[in-house]
């Protein structure tokens, strides 16, 4: 890493220790300069603006929620209709982990979703490329109906946007925001199964999937015990 690139990655690490103990309002640049031991000046050579240090700490963040969504997508050993709700269920319940960790980083979801409304949109493409991927191999396998994917992964992405940063639009606790989104979900393969392939019963709670497919953190668990209700 050259020298540029390690003091962007101070002042990102100073920006998000103060921004997660301060909140995004009550922080300033020049702030965050003084931690990394700049003059309030040379900051804005690598971030012309706090909301460009927001930006930057959201990619990291979503950076991961992608890499993590990619390697779902691929998991051969999962039905495509239990790799799609194991995706949402484990994006939710991560999103829902950080925010009830530190409820200050909610302010940087405020500013990102007001001030970089691109930034965001960029993001929701990502996703849907995964989303895209699994219903198309489901559509080859003879579980979904063939059909515009981009379309229908956009489509699934509107209809569970609630759950995406479950505190930014909800005040639900996590139980009933497992038990809303098993029903969503469940309702959106319903349209998008052939007939003849939709699963007598329907598909287990989303929380079971996640179990079987091994990516159950433990501070997940916690989150979930913390604020059962």
């Amino acid at each position: 890493m050259d020298e540029k690139n390690e003091i962007r990655d101070r002042i990102l690490r100073a920006a998000t220790d103060r921004i997660t103990h301060y909140g995004y309002a009550k922080t300033t640049m020049a702030e965050i300069a003084a931690d990394c031991g700049m003059s309030a000046g040379n900051i804005y050579r690598f971030f012309e603006s706090k909301a460009d240090l927001a930006e930057a700490m959201a990619r990291k963040h979503y950076e991961r929620q992608h890499f993590d969504m990619a390697q779902m997508s691929r998991r051969s050993d999962l039905a495509p209709d239990r790799r799609l709700k194991a995706m949402f269920f484990k994006r939710m319940k991560e999103n829902f982990a950080m925010f009830a960790e530190n409820a200050k980083i909610l302010d940087v979801a405020e500013v990102l979703k007001k001030e970089r409304p691109v930034f965001m949109n960029e993001q929701l493409a990502q996703e849907r490329v995964y989303i895209a991927a699994v219903l198309e191999e489901g559509a080859a396998a003879g579980l979904f109906r063939e059909a515009d994917y981009a379309f229908m992964a956009e489509m699934m992405q509107s209809a569970t946007v609630k759950f995406s940063i479950p505190q930014l639009f909800s005040q639900l606790t996590l139980p009933k925001l497992e038990r809303e989104l098993d029903g969503v979900i469940d309702l959106v393969l319903f349209g998008a199964y052939r007939n003849e392939a939709e699963p007598k019963g329907g598909l287990p709670p989303g929380s079971e999937i996640l179990k079987e497919a091994n990516v159950w953190g433990s501070e997940l668990e916690e989150a979930e015990t913390a604020f059962a209700s």
